[in-house]
């Protein structure tokens, strides 16, 4: 019988010389699934409570204050972060609603927003004890008497008192500035212990409103601190320039500060102790009387 020969090998090649690859080698691993709208609102420390639609809306709303005038459907989604499908459905329905005007191109705000406003006017228990108290004040001090609560790293002018002569300068109900150089931010602030106060400062951007604004965050920390010892605030020109005021807290019942009550003036009709003499013992009172009313 014939002996078989072994075939002879050839010469080996470099992809021979490669290792095979199995049927478990060229499976690829399954890319990450996108988060649910539920993970990503536990993420952010949202409840299961939290509607997502209901927030998507009010930061469109909120982005017309951020730009102050009529909005592109481009720039309503840079602002609020969200898709441009997105914010063209809650344009639309606000629109379908009379809350926003406006075509495919530019979108605004109507007056039936002032709703919104006016119901937390209505309903909040500090603008209808203090403002005939602010009124007195007002008259008394022959300025301008603000009450302003703390929102965020702002402060909200949230009722305003204005003397009977002709002419006054002061700030609309509505209006916001910076808290960190305001003479009310300042006392609002200096409601947080020392380790939050801290916080705050360190994470507001603290840009100069005019030359004479502390910008420094330790020399703040140490101003609002001697307002919390002090009981008032006086800021000079730091809001505003040529405008000075001074500011004390609103307290409840129970000594938590809910706001704080403001008297200013321009520069030429008023120094700085005559501010301490003439508006602090008034905003004293204000806020003494007031104080058990607060519930």
């Amino acid at each position: 019988m014939k002996k078989l020969q072994p075939k002879p090998r050839g010469k080996r090649t470099a992809a021979s010389l490669r290792p095979r690859t199995t049927t478990a080698d060229r499976v690829r691993p399954m890319p990450k699934l996108k988060r649910t709208d539920e993970e990503k609102k536990q993420a952010r420390g949202d409840g299961p409570e939290f509607v997502e639609a209901l927030d998507r809306g009010l930061r469109v709303i909120q982005a017309f204050s951020r730009e102050g005038r009529p909005m592109t459907l481009s720039k309503a989604a840079e602002l609020t972060g969200l898709a441009r499908a997105t914010v063209r459905r809650i344009l639309l329905t606000l629109k379908a609603s009379g809350f926003v005007h406006g075509d495919d191109r530019l979108f605004s705000l109507t007056p039936r927003v002032l709703l919104l406003a006016s119901s937390y006017l209505a309903s909040n228990q500090i603008n209808t004890v203090v403002q005939p108290l602010l009124d007195v004040a007002a008259t008394e001090a022959r300025e301008v008497c603000s009450l302003a609560v703390l929102d965020g790293d702002q402060v909200v002018f949230i009722a305003r008192a204005t003397p009977t002569r002709m002419f006054s300068s002061g700030l609309e109900i509505g209006y916001r500035l910076p808290a960190f150089c305001t003479s009310v931010g300042r006392v609002l602030l200096s409601r947080m212990p020392d380790d939050q106060l801290r916080r705050a400062i360190e994470q507001t951007p603290l840009t100069p409103m005019t030359p004479q604004t502390t910008t420094d965050q330790e020399a703040l920390i140490a101003a609002i601190s001697t307002v919390r010892s002090d009981g008032y605030s006086v800021v000079d020109g730091e809001a505003e320039p040529g405008f000075r005021s001074i500011s004390v807290p609103i307290r409840r019942y129970d000594g938590s500060i809910v706001a704080a009550a403001n008297i200013g003036g321009h520069v030429d009709r008023i120094t700085i102790d005559e501010m301490k003499e003439r508006f602090l013992p008034l905003l004293k009172q204000l806020a003494t009387t007031v104080q058990p009313l607060l519930v």
